[in-house]
């Protein structure tokens, strides 16, 4: 089998890519997808609020997988599903194994677009036993919306990340009784409005610069002992409570699922656990492109399709031999900057860029200050930036012209 793209990942990013690079002129293309259908992780997000951006309208997350999937047929882009990849070699043949057994498969491009996992238990280590009633927020979303099942009666939610938000609302919905979010950090890690639709419209306590210090049960969750913390997370001796609950929902943060990057060669940003990559989305590997999660963790599916256009109409371009390869200039997360994506940019380029950042606190009444070489090219002044909610900050292709070394974001006072 030989493609001109070959995209791994069926979610928004990877359905975004095909249909980009088809469009632009990939003769074949083909999806490989480890699900049982197309979607990822969409499927089972069944609240709105998805498309705003892309399609100036509000839909569910199956609804707008649904609008990509019809594309995708649309364009007659080829998808195997139930279908993992093994690797990925320097020749670009992807190695297969699916329905039909293992399956080598040649590529002129490929995008990366697998998406991210969550963190379990084990990657915080909270002390107890290990009894049922345990789930990552994630699982327990797929458990109720895809499944049928309801995953328990008296729920605890640990951290404040978008999905335990959005399942501290659906668990209530489902006639839980959901006692409190957990969040060790002295904000919430989940954009404002889920805080305001998911806890605040539900009268749920969102218990913060706290951690859950024990779980408590042995065949099933009894409840959890919680402490609040001080500002090196250390629990403050006499802040111990007592929580009833028969299940913990952890939501405590999202990995990039990069094991197939790595073994590919591509080189990692330790700062996203993502691909470092320009603004085509190209790796360091010729020919191989990254989108989407599996880059940096999004907050809206919307951005996600964004840099998925850009991966897939770049693939295509490498497949037609109209890439170029420009020299490239560095951009530097600096003061009060978590990091920048992309992580090198083309002066040249023919097009605008966009930069998505994350800051490292809570900042008020600031500005986004971009400077090339100390002198400042661009401001941006926000009201309001916390870490949860991604900063994006486009640079025009006049204004790049006249880049000549590395560009660096800071936070400064307005």
């Amino acid at each position: 089998m030989k493609y001109n793209v070959v995209v791994v990942g069926g979610g928004p990013a990877g359905l975004g890519a095909a249909v980009e690079a088809k469009r632009n002129g990939a003769n074949t293309v083909l999806i490989i997808e480890r699900d049982r259908e197309l979607g990822g992780i969409l499927n089972q997000c069944i609240h709105n609020g998805f498309g705003l951006h892309e399609f100036k309208e509000e839909l569910t997350g199956p609804e707008y997988a649904h609008r990509f999937i019809e594309m995708a047929k649309e364009e007659k882009i080829d998808y195997m599903l139930n279908t993992m990849v093994l690797n990925i070699n320097e020749d670009k043949t992807i190695e297969t194994l699916g329905e039909d057994g293992l399956i080598d498969i040649e590529a002129d491009a490929i995008v990366l677009a697998m998406g991210c996992r969550e963190r379990t238990r084990g990657a915080i280590d909270i002390p107890g036993y290990r009894p049922a009633g345990v789930y990552n927020a994630g699982a327990a979303q797929r458990l109720s919306n895809m499944e049928g099942y309801m995953v328990g009666k008296e729920i605890v939610i640990y951290g404040s990340g978008d999905i335990g938000l959005i399942m501290a609302r659906r668990m209530t919905l489902e006639g839980a009784k959901v006692k409190a979010v957990v969040e060790v950090n002295p904000h919430s890690s989940g954009l404002t409005r889920n805080i305001v639709q998911c806890l605040d419209d539900f009268e749920i306590p969102l218990k913060l610069s706290t951690g859950i210090s024990y779980i408590h049960g042995k065949q099933r969750v009894e409840g959890v002992t919680i402490n609040k913390l001080d500002e090196n997370r250390n629990p403050i001796e006499g802040t111990e409570e007592f929580i009833k609950c028969d299940t913990v929902l952890l939501s405590v943060g999202l990995i990039p699922e990069n094991e197939l990057s790595v073994d590919a060669g591509v080189n990692l940003d330790m700062k996203t656990n993502g691909p470092i990559v320009n603004n085509t989305m190209t790796t360091n590997i010729d020919g191989v492109f990254a989108c989407g999660n599996v880059v940096h963790v999004h907050d809206l599916v919307d951005f996600v399709t964004q840099e998925s256009k850009i991966a897939g109409k770049n693939a295509a371009l490498y497949c037609l031999n109209k890439s170029q390869k420009n020299p490239t200039v560095s951009t530097v997360a600096s003061e009060g900057i978590g990091y920048i994506v992309p992580q090198n940019i083309d002066p040249q380029s023919e097009e605008d860029i966009n930069l998505f950042m994350r800051v490292r606190s809570v900042y008020s009444n600031k500005k986004l200050v971009v400077k090339c070489e100390d002198k400042v090219i661009l401001e941006k002044k926000r009201i309001h930036m916390i870490p949860s909610e991604m900063e994006r900050i486009k640079i025009s292709k006049d204004l790049l012209k006249n880049i000549t070394g590395s560009i660096s974001v800071s936070v400064e006072e307005a």
